[in-house]
């Protein structure tokens, strides 16, 4: 499978903002290429340095601008279609702010998109029990610690994000011997996989894309556990009845780590999946979305348990009232 790697041109003081509120259009996994890095370094007192490698040297004059990768086929291009469209109209409601917002876009061959990844994905703890590691990264002392293995792949969820981490830390204190776990939006499957680490007895996992679906049941299965423990389904719960009745209910804990606008579109049927005394545990909301996603959730029967934020993310664990 190759990659479309989309470049968009943008200042320095807009890259936050629009990382933000690309991640709200559900586009995550950006790389930032931006001349304000490099002379933050310079400004670093603290660091000790003999040289700086011609990586870094190259910051000095790059021109800033975001790397995201798209898969190279009609869902890919769709999403650069919504791309496209999403950046003319911040274009059109902030000309001067955000810069040029032009795009560029190269394609990328999987096995360079692996290697581009090396570089920086190594292995790191979640929480009190986890390590996540890729599969080329030994760990020789786990400390007690479950390995969570997972490789960057064209689907989001390699445990690096705020919201995916924000999720496992809740899971960590949530998940029982003997649960059900629903994971719905479950990308890499890796919350999933958590969870079953953790000792749930069975995960239902579900995305409205079939490559999510596939990597997600791989990743389970990579990580020792046998088909007889998940379920993997491919679709759309807000609008196909059909697929909530093969899901069915009484889930002791749902994880939902999506965008503000579905948590919310999606707020009036986690009840009907859920257990009486079960938890949900939703992510992915930006900060100034939060109060919306709230009132949806409050307003559909549920009660906030414990609300949790990291740079600008929140989690929100609730139960029914």
């Amino acid at each position: 499978m190759n990659f479309m790697q989309i470049d968009v041109y943008t200042k320095s003081e807009a890259v936050d903002v629009l990382v933000m509120r690309l991640s709200e259009l559900g586009i995550t996994g950006f790389v930032i290429h931006d001349s304000a890095d490099f002379d933050e370094f310079l400004e670093n007192k603290d660091a000790n340095w003999d040289y700086v490698d011609d990586e870094l040297m190259g910051l000095k004059t790059v021109p800033t601008h975001i790397t995201l990768y798209l898969q190279d086929n009609p869902q890919g291009l769709e999403t650069l279609t919504e791309l496209k469209g999403a950046l003319a109209d911040f274009k059109a409601e902030s000309p001067d702010f955000y810069g040029s917002l032009e795009i560029k876009i190269d394609n990328v061959k999987e096995e360079d998109w692996a290697n581009n990844w090396k570089q920086y994905y190594k292995p790191f703890n979640v929480g009190e029990k986890l390590i996540i590691k890729p599969s080329w990264e030994n760990v020789e002392n786990t400390g007690g610690r479950k390995i969570l293995e997972i490789d960057p792949a064209s689907t989001f969820g390699t445990g690096q994000h705020h919201t995916t981490k924000l999720v496992m830390e809740r899971l960590e204190k949530i998940v029982n011997e003997g649960d059900r776990v629903l994971d719905l939006g479950c990308g890499s499957g890796i919350l999933s996989i958590a969870a079953l680490l953790f000792g749930a007895e069975s995960a239902v996992m579900v995305d409205i894309f079939e490559n999510a679906v596939k990597t997600a049941g791989e990743n389970v299965e990579k990580n020792g556990f046998d088909k007889n423990r998940y379920m993997a389904y491919c679709g759309n719960v807000i609008e196909d009845s059909a697929l909530r009745e093969r899901i069915g209910g009484g889930y002791n804990v749902i994880a939902a780590n999506i965008v503000a606008d579905v948590i919310i579109a999606m707020s009036g049927l986690f009840g009907d999946f859920l257990a009486k005394d079960g938890t949900l545990i939703v992510s992915g909301i930006i900060t100034e979305r939060l109060p919306e996603v709230l009132t949806a959730l409050e307003g559909n029967g549920f009660k906030v348990v414990s609300l949790s934020e990291e740079e600008g993310w929140n989690a929100i664990v609730l139960e029914l009232a």
